[in-house]
C-alpha cells in the first residue's frame, strides 16, 4: 500500500493529488472488473447500493489521504489517519485498559498534529478527514464481506461507481495522459495501493470482527514511516516518532483484551 503511495507522491508534480487518487481508482476498477467479472445479480438491489457506498467512501478516503501526503510526511499522515481505526476499535469499550489505549492514541495524534500544525493546518485537516473515512471503510467493508458471496465482486463494482462519481477529478490528470510511463505508474498505484491490499482486507474481514481488524492495523503507521524514509527520504522528528509509537502502543494495548474473533464464512 505505502510503496504505491510513494510512487503516487512522485506523480504529484504532473497531476493534482486528487487527480492521482482518481487515476488510482480508475486503475483499480479496470483491473478488478477484468479479474472478477461480477455477475448480473451483483449489479442490483441492496448489494449494489452497499457496494456503491463502500466504493465512494473508500475512494474519498484515498483522495483525502493523497491531499494530506502532498503536504505532510507519509508516516505522519498515517499516524494521524489512524484515529479512524482506533475509534472503531474503541467504540463501546468500557474497560480501564481500553480507556488507557484510547488516551495513548489521542496523545500520539495530538503530539503529531502539534508538530505539523505550524507547517500545514490543511494537511492535518485532510489527514483527519481521511481518518473519518477510514472508519467508514472498516464498517462498510465488514458489511460487504459478510453480506455478499464475494466481497471482491462488490469491490470491483464499488470502484467502478466511485470512478464515475469522482470523474470531475480527472481534470487534474491532464499531463499524465500524454506520457505512457506516467499513465502506467498511475494504474500501478491502483494495483499496489488498492487491488492487492483491499482484496486481502476482504479475505481478513470475512474471518475477523471489525474491531480486531481495526487493531491489527497498528502495523501501518510503522510501515508507512519506514517506506517514507526508504523511498522518499522523510526522516521523522523526535515528537513525530514518539507520537507514532504512542498510537501503535495504544492500539496494541487495545488488542490484548476484549476482542473475540468472529467465525469464518
Amino acid at each position: 500500500m505505502y510503496a504505491g503511495a510513494a510512487i503516487a507522491v512522485g506523480l504529484f508534480g504532473h497531476a493534482t493529488p486528487a487527480g492521482v487518487a482518481w487515476l488510482r481508482c480508475l486503475g483499480a476498477a479496470v483491473v478488478l472488473l477484468a479479474w472478477r467479472r461480477p455477475p448480473s445479480s451483483a449489479w442490483r438491489g441492496r448489494a449494489l447500493l452497499l457496494a456503491i457506498a463502500f466504493g465512494v467512501v473508500t475512494a474519498g478516503m484515498n483522495v483525502l489521504f493523497y491531499e494530506a501526503i502532498a503536504r505532510l510526511p507519509l508516516g505522519t499522515v498515517v499516524a494521524l489517519e489512524f484515529a479512524g481505526p482506533v475509534a472503531v476499535a474503541a467504540f463501546g469499550s468500557r474497560s480501564p485498559r481500553d480507556v488507557l489505549a484510547v488516551v495513548l492514541v489521542a496523545c500520539g495524534v495530538v503530539a503529531i498534529a502539534d508538530v505539523q500544525l505550524a507547517g500545514s493546518v490543511t494537511g492535518v485537516l485532510f489527514a483527519l478527514g481521511a481518518a473519518a473515512a477510514w472508519a467508514g471503510y472498516i464498517v462498510l467493508g465488514k458489511r460487504v464481506a459478510s453480506s455478499s458471496r464475494s466481497g471482491l465482486d462488490s469491490l470491483a463494482i464499488g470502484f467502478t461507481a466511485a470512478t464515475a462519481v469522482l470523474s470531475p477529478l480527472a481534470w487534474g490528470t491532464g499531463e499524465v495522459w500524454s506520457s505512457p510511463r506516467m499513465l502506467l505508474l498511475g494504474i500501478g498505484v491502483g494495483v499496489l495501493s488498492t487491488v492487492v491490499p483491499y482484496a486481502l482486507d476482504q479475505v481478513v474481514l470475512r474471518r475477523l470482527g471489525q474491531a480486531r481488524f481495526a487493531v491489527l492495523l497498528a502495523l501501518l503507521p510503522v510501515t508507512a514511516g519506514v517506506m517514507g524514509f526508504l523511498l522518499l527520504g522523510q526522516v521523522p522528528s523526535l515528537f513525530e516518532t514518539l507520537g507514532t509509537l504512542a498510537v501503535v502502543g495504544g492500539v496494541a494495548l487495545r488488542s490484548r483484551d476484549g476482542v473475540v474473533p468472529e467465525p469464518p464464512g
